[in-house]
């Protein structure tokens, strides 16, 4: 099998998710050859942790590079669909963090955009450039890999595998990603993220979701698209004071704390997906799926593969329990195997896999597609106030 020769470019959060996870791929031979942030430092640092062969600032040497056969986008939402678009056209590979891409704002909008551009420009807006983003890939000839760790969590998979297995009729679906926040000093500005905790967390149960529903009509034979949206969503945490708001890390400036998402399938079938930056007590992430002969819940986190009770942290300080957790004291439902558990390890596995025997990944461009029409068919739908076809 063909050595594949990765590129990553951002050394941030999702630089460690993804370095975590390629520690663990086997299969596959490959190489870490360049990682690039425009902040060196950071980039050396990412380089050292996890072995690349080198780093740099400008994501023009990685496209100039003849050897590196895939780029890895980890960076900020609003850089995604434009370092995806030059990689391809440098005739690269495209791994891709969610989401895809969302309306950032253009020259003349009012700001803050997310309380002044009507979410129907934005969703038209993004719409189109997805068509025109659809060509690029087209006319590359190289492959498209969504980084949704969601659908490679292996509840999710093993859930995939019954479904189609039994060719069950899926009737309901429940999806929830809520947490207390965001550690990101931008996540409450739309122009930055896209939107609020919907695109920020509710994108991975609405995706995995999609794939789920994706998978059932491969397995009966039958074409199901999704008909409708309907959605409510809201910034909760604006009626507390200072005070009150002192545990809570979700600080909308104009983007919603609260989402609830109604997906109506055009086999009649329906899913709902929650997601808010109120919930205490660590992250929630689950997937419940509801059929004709079976019903499936996947905990994604929190699990309960290792409860920890402590009375201090001496001698943890730098060991990961959980997430979003203010101390490690009392009790905790600690995350073991995160990389492999939340899915980063099986899409990353699939992705290169996919690029070595060039075939399509389980997450592509069209899973993508779908995700980004039911979020901003949910933010229109807010707005509005009433049911956006899809159709």
């Amino acid at each position: 099998m063909k050595q594949v020769c990765i590129g990553t470019v951002g050394s941030g959060y999702g630089a460690y998710l993804h370095g975590n996870a390629y520690e663990k791929v086997g299969k596959v031979p490959f190489r870490l050859k360049t990682v690039c942030d425009v902040v060196e430092e950071k980039a050396k640092e990412v380089k050292e942790h996890f072995g690349y062969e080198d780093y740099c600032t400008d994501y023009q040497q990685i496209l100039d590079d003849p050897e590196i056969d895939v780029v890895d986008i980890v960076t900020p939402p609003f850089t995604h669909l434009e370092m995806a678009r030059r990689a391809l056209e440098a005739g690269k590979h495209v791994i891709c963090e969610k989401p895809l891409t969302g309306y950032f704002g253009k020259e003349g909008d009012a700001e803050p955009i997310g309380r002044h551009v009507s979410k129907r420009e934005m969703y038209e807006a993004v719409l189109k450039e997805i068509e025109e983003f659809r060509e690029v890939i087209n006319k590359s000839g190289k492959k498209f890999c969504y980084a949704e760790n969601f659908v490679y969590a292996p509840a999710v998979q093993k859930a995939a595998e019954i479904l189609q297995g039994k060719k069950s009729k899926i009737l309901y679906m429940r999806g929830e990603t809520s947490l207390k926040g965001s550690s990101s000093p931008v996540a409450g500005e739309w122009g930055k993220t896209g939107g609020g905790t919907l695109i920020r967390c509710g994108t991975h149960p609405l995706t995995g979701i999609l794939y789920l529903k994706n998978m059932e009509s491969i397995a009966r034979g039958e074409a199901i698209t999704i008909k409708s949206v309907l959605a409510d969503t809201g910034a909760a945490t604006a009626c507390l004071t200072p005070y009150e708001h002192r545990h809570i890390k979700a600080w909308p400036m104009d983007v919603e704390d609260f989402s609830n998402v109604t997906i109506t399938f055009s086999d009649g079938t329906k899913a709902v997906i929650l997601s808010t930056d109120t919930v205490l007590g660590g992250t929630k992430d689950y997937i419940k799926v509801f059929a004709n002969d079976v019903a499936l819940e996947c905990n994604i986190a929190l699990t309960d593969l290792l409860n920890t009770y402590l009375l201090d942290e001496e001698g943890i300080e730098d060991i990961q329990l959980s997430e979003m957790m203010p101390s490690k004291l009392g009790w905790n439902k600690a995350f073991i195997a995160n990389e492999v558990i939340r899915g980063y390890t099986g899409e990353l596995q699939d992705f290169l896999e996919a690029i070595a025997e060039d075939r399509e990944a389980a997450s592509d461009f069209e899973l993508a597609c779908q995700t980004t029409r039911v979020l901003y068919g949910a933010y229109l739908s807010a707005e509005e106030g009433r049911r956006i076809d899809l159709e």
